[in-house]
């Protein structure tokens, strides 16, 4: 007997389907090795699918690895949203209070609103994209219809936050794209299709978008963005107008020449005609919008007559690539880095329109594995900005150091440390969750050690101030970065795993912060000294301990819960007063102990 699909939903076609299952077998090997690198095996099928969808969508937007619980929404009241991010000039923004760090450093705000639907059923609803569309043009009302879990009230947060500073949409209105993952197959059904289309209507006549769309994510779909989050990006390109460089010790091939400006693009977009952000090395110096010099470089190319001088009157852009493979004229790269032309990329790819064949760009093209080399080309080519030298040398020197001495630990205890963005994602054997992101190991470090856990969002840009100084200096001792980056790894895992209530999450910082107060309550020692290594041992060999860990941070919570007196919200914790309370009430719990 052959069963027919209700009115509005299409099959999958051509799958081989698990017996009994709607998920065919490939993309179900696919969600295991996800959920496995992502440590969520034991939570339900449906639940590891939303948030395998959840990365998959997200993942192309932002540079550094992240954690899809972090965006995960669905659950009741979810208003028909399993995930929700909004990125903010580049970052993954899961804090109200960044938005105004992103403004006041940047000048500017450019969003993108991602919506993520994901069923694990081997076919596409007419009505659930319709549903769908509906609590996606709910989220944005400031009067919702629709009841709100806790996960879409902190989203909705963001999103108010975003379009409160609409003064600095200085690159047009947010743009919003929705996803709607199945493990089935789209093949342009005219109904779906038709129901596709009446969502971006409706979004649309909301007249806040920039840009709007519903793609359809299927099991190839799924197939493609995995493999692809999995590999490290690759281009080919025609670069005829290059010499070689003489040989050089640790370098693989260089090259030095013009190249086309439509030959540049190519390795800048990614596909869907957007930037790729990750290519950009470790954010040295990230793109300033249009200040004085970047105005000067986009007002040459509005100028026919200036177009072919661009050569001239520009420094080019040096490219560092892993694999380099040269064939006449054409060029093949994998796992690509611009290094020192990040501004004058950015402004290229965004009057793309303007180019033609007279624009040429310098190009320095380097293949090599040495990473000692990379540092010092990152350091040269990047003095003439006004990139401070401590920052570079703590993104070079101290984070390779950072790099080594996290992986040196025993594998139960080992993480690994993501100096460059992303640099862990084709290595299978690396579990996602022990990953420790710059960003993640700065607040760590300053809420543990210099006890500003209150500056984690809200002034984040004072601890930046901080780089090569207190924070990463470039004789600090590695004990205390290698333990505030376990105990952020140790609550993560108990926010991930259900032992720790999720209404500490906004606390997360305080935690750890009387984590180590509670352990070692007197004077930390000099940075630098051997003392604090001294210092620092008994933490991690406490933070690794899996029962006394979750006994020090649970304790921790408490203190924390009752400092706040059940009040999150970050207006109550987010302040200094908040954490010399937090620090006084440990005090006190240590005296009695």
């Amino acid at each position: 007997m052959v069963n027919t699909p209700p009115d509005g939903v299409i099959a999958s076609q051509d799958q081989q389907l698990l017996p009994g299952k709607g998920m065919d077998r490939i993309t179900k090997a696919l969600l295991d090795d996800f959920s496995s690198e992502a440590g969520i095996e034991k939570q339900p099928e449906s639940k590891r699918f939303e948030h395998f969808a959840a990365f998959l969508t997200v993942n192309p937007y932002v540079n550094d690895t992240f954690d899809a619980t972090e965006i995960a929404s669905g659950g009741g009241d979810d208003t028909g949203i399993d995930a929700v991010a909004i990125i903010v000039n580049g970052q993954l923004v899961t804090d109200p209070e960044l938005v105004e760090e992103l403004v006041t450093t940047n000048n500017f705000l450019d969003a993108t609103f991602l919506f993520v639907q994901a069923e694990t059923t081997s076919n596409f609803d007419a009505s659930k994209i319709s549903n769908f569309g509906f609590g996606v043009a709910d989220f944005f009302k400031e009067r919702p219809a629709l009841p709100r879990n806790d996960e879409i009230k902190a989203a909705a947060e963001i999103m108010s936050a975003v379009f409160s500073r609409s003064s600095k949409f200085t690159r047009g209105n947010p743009v919003c794209r929705l996803f709607y993952v199945t493990t089935g197959q789209w093949t342009g059904d005219r109904n779906l299709e038709t129901r596709r289309e009446a969502v971006i209507a409706d979004l649309t006549q909301l007249g806040i978008f920039r840009s709007i769309d519903l793609a359809p994510i299927d099991a190839s779909a799924i197939q493609r963005l995995y493999n692809q989050s999995k590999n490290a990006v690759s281009r080919d390109f025609t670069f005829a107008e290059k010499t070689v460089a003489p040989e050089i010790p640790g370098v693989k091939e260089a090259y030095l020449g013009l190249l086309p400006a439509e030959e540049f693009l190519k390795l800048l977009d990614d596909g869907d005609g957007k930037i790729l952000k990750g290519i950009f090395y470790d954010n040295v110096r990230d793109w300033q919008e249009y200040n004085a010099v970047n105005s000067e470089i986009k007002a040459s190319l509005e100028i026919p007559a200036q177009r072919a001088r661009f050569s001239l009157m520009n420094n080019g852009v040096t490219i560092i690539a892993k694999t380099l493979r040269a064939t006449g004229n054409r060029v093949h790269i994998e796992d690509y880095q611009v290094v020192n032309g990040c501004q004058t990329s950015h402004v290229l790819f965004d009057n793309r329109e303007l180019l033609d064949s007279s624009v040429v760009v310098p190009l320095r093209l380097i293949a090599t594995d040495d990473e000692d080399i990379t540092a010092s080309i990152v350091k040269a080519t990047n003095r003439q900005t006004e990139v401070k030298e401590e920052q570079l040398i703590a993104l070079s020197d101290f984070a390779k150091k950072a790099e080594v001495y996290f992986q040196s630990m025993a594998p139960a205890q080992r993480l690994y440390y993501e100096r460059r963005s992303r640099q862990y994602s084709s290595n299978a054997s690396v579990e996602k969750t022990r990953i420790v992101t710059p960003s993640n190991l700065i607040r760590a470090h300053a809420s543990c050690f210099l006890e500003e856990p209150h500056r984690t969002t809200r002034t984040y840009r004072l601890l930046l101030e901080k780089i090569g100084k207190t924070i990463f200096g470039a004789t600090d001792k590695l004990e205390p970065y290698f333990f505030s980056a376990s105990a952020h790894y140790r609550i993560e895992f108990l926010f991930r795993n259900g032992q720790l209530d999720s209404k500490y999450k906004p606390a997360r910082y305080h935690i750890i912060m009387a984590t180590r107060l509670l352990m070692q309550p007197g004077a930390v020692p000099r940075a630098n000294s051997h003392e604090m290594a001294r210092y620092c041992q008994p933490l991690i060999e406490a933070i690794w301990d899996t029962t006394q860990a979750e006994k020090l941070l649970k304790d921790a919570a408490q203190i924390v819960d009752s400092a706040a007196a059940g009040d999150f919200h970050r207006d109550t914790i987010r302040t200094e007063p908040f954490t010399q309370k937090v620090k006084e009430m440990c005090q006190a719990h240590t005296a009695r102990s």
